[in-house]
């Protein structure tokens, strides 16, 4: 008994597994693989999106929105055609090279147009703005308790996820991959809704 009492915690389940065999278990919706591939690979695909955008919280988006893609179609991973990791670093410099558009894209856009009705322009954007927050509440209902109180503590909270990790008490690949499984799951709730993008 005190032997079964004094044993160290079992090691995961997959992480023995070849990077390409993890890659196999995400495109079953297997979100274990999904932290493990994370914890293997979250350093280096920082690194390559910090090289490249120099900015500390687009780096950390350009990583997260990269391991949603693995998420979304690991199923499209060919590995007579690149490892796996290659396939991954390779999803992460698409979204950083999309970012770098995207603040290009807002540096570029006028600060300072023709006066135009400006309150009446303020009022849209305040009622759409107000729409979209209910629709994102709305659709945080509808997801798991676990994953719905990670993306609120996480987005709203203000928490990193190793702060998350140590307030929930949870394996940090646990609060990496149901981070991940939420945003994907949210996102695809506010598609159907016509919301895609309200979401970060």
């Amino acid at each position: 008994m005190t032997a079964l009492l004094t044993a160290p915690p079992p090691k995961s389940s997959v992480a023995h597994l070849s990077d390409e065999a993890l890659l196999s278990l995400v495109a079953s919706s297997d979100e274990q693989a999904l932290g493990e591939l994370y914890d293997r690979f979250g350093g280096v695909a920082y690194g390559l999106a910090r090289r490249v955008l120099r900015d500390d919280a687009l780096a950390q988006d350009a990583v997260q929105e990269a391991f949603l893609a693995v998420w979304r179609t690991a199923d499209r991973f060919l590995a007579e055609r690149a490892s796996a990791r290659t396939w991954i670093l390779t999803l992460v410099h698409r979204r950083t090279v999309d970012l770098v558009r995207r603040e290009d894209s807002r540096r570029a856009d006028p600060l300072e147009s023709a006066p135009e009705p400006e309150a009446v322009a303020r009022t849209e954007d305040e009622v759409e703005l107000g729409f979209q927050r209910r629709a994102v509440q709305e659709a945080l209902r509808r997801l798991p308790p676990e994953q719905r109180e990670a993306l609120e503590l996480g987005y709203y909270g203000g928490l990193t996820q190793s702060e998350l990790a140590e307030r929930l008490d949870q394996p940090l690949s646990t609060i990496k991959s149901r981070m991940f499984t939420g945003l994907s799951r949210l996102r695809d709730l506010l598609a159907q809704s016509g919301l895609e993008g309200s979401f970060p």
